[in-house]
């Protein structure tokens, strides 16, 4: 597995220099790691910063963009990435589990960018990761990342962004410390300056750490009841300030939102394949 330390030391240098491109499209590179291993202990901090059971054989759905991380660090890091990795802010995930996955198995990881896309606050990436055991792929999700910057106009759909869902009948307060984002990045690898600390968060716009969308996203299924196979989609709708207090909120046919008041942080659905 690429080195995590190496590979932030270079993106941040290189986000001095870089400015998203019109027309610019990312490497074609698919980094692969084979014969990956689940670290037991690492796995336990996970499962508790995210409140899900520990002690279990079954993987949480969303571990695996974990492990498959330092890759995609090292692709955002590439010099030929067209956008700056300082900064970036995930705006979606989706996976797609196809069966359990299990503790004692080895994977092969793959990840990989699709095409930049125009976003209302700047350009967005698609990052790709893939999951195999046995030479058959059993997981795969896709998430995409913004980097905010000036745009000469907004994109044709920008108008006719769909309304926001309904609230769900709230479930839970969880009140959250300023030090969830570092917890976090000490068991993910995520180091991204605007989850650690206000002063390192301030020079990207954000007064106060934000929470990072994985954490957000995992808290939420930790509540939900997820099958072995399984289709989640989440989006992060507005970030969660650290430290702070917000509601979770679901329902029985697999939606799920956080949301402080009336402001929506992350919509989801969970729908069995």
């Amino acid at each position: 597995m690429p080195a995590l330390l190496p590979s932030f030391a270079r993106g941040a240098l290189l986000s001095a220099f870089r400015r998203p491109r019109p027309g610019a499209v990312p490497p074609r590179t698919r980094l692969v790691v084979p014969g990956v291993r689940i670290d037991l202990a690492r796995l336990a901090a996970y499962e508790r910063i995210c409140g899900f059971a520990t002690g279990c054989d079954a993987l949480p759905v969303t571990y695996p963009h974990v492990l498959a991380f330092p890759s995609a660090m090292r692709l955002m890091a590439d010099r030929r990435f067209p956008l700056p990795l300082l900064g970036l802010v995930h705006t979606s995930f989706e996976v797609t589990q196809r069966c359990t996955l299990r503790t004692g198995t080895a994977y092969e990881l793959a990840v990989y960018a699709e095409d930049l896309t125009p976003h209302r606050r700047g350009t967005e990436v698609t990052v790709a990761t893939e999951a195999r055991a046995g030479g058959r792929l059993v997981w795969e999700s896709r998430s995409t990342y913004l980097a905010r910057h000036r745009t000469p106009a907004a994109p044709p759909d920008a108008a006719t962004r769909p309304a926001p869902p309904p609230p769900l009948p709230a479930t839970a307060q969880w009140r959250l410390g300023a030090d969830v984002g570092r917890r976090y990045a000490a068991v993910s690898g995520d180091r991204n300056p605007i989850h650690l600390h206000p002063l390192t968060a301030r020079p990207f716009g954000f007064p106060r750490p934000l929470a990072h969308g994985m954490w957000t996203v995992a808290r939420c299924l930790a509540e939900q009841p997820v099958a072995e196979s399984v289709r989640v989609r989440a989006e992060f709708r507005a970030p969660v300030p650290l430290p702070g207090t917000v509601t979770y909120a679901g329902d029985a046919t697999g939606r799920f939102q956080l949301r402080t008041g009336e402001r929506l942080h992350v919509t989801g659905t969970v729908m069995p394949r």
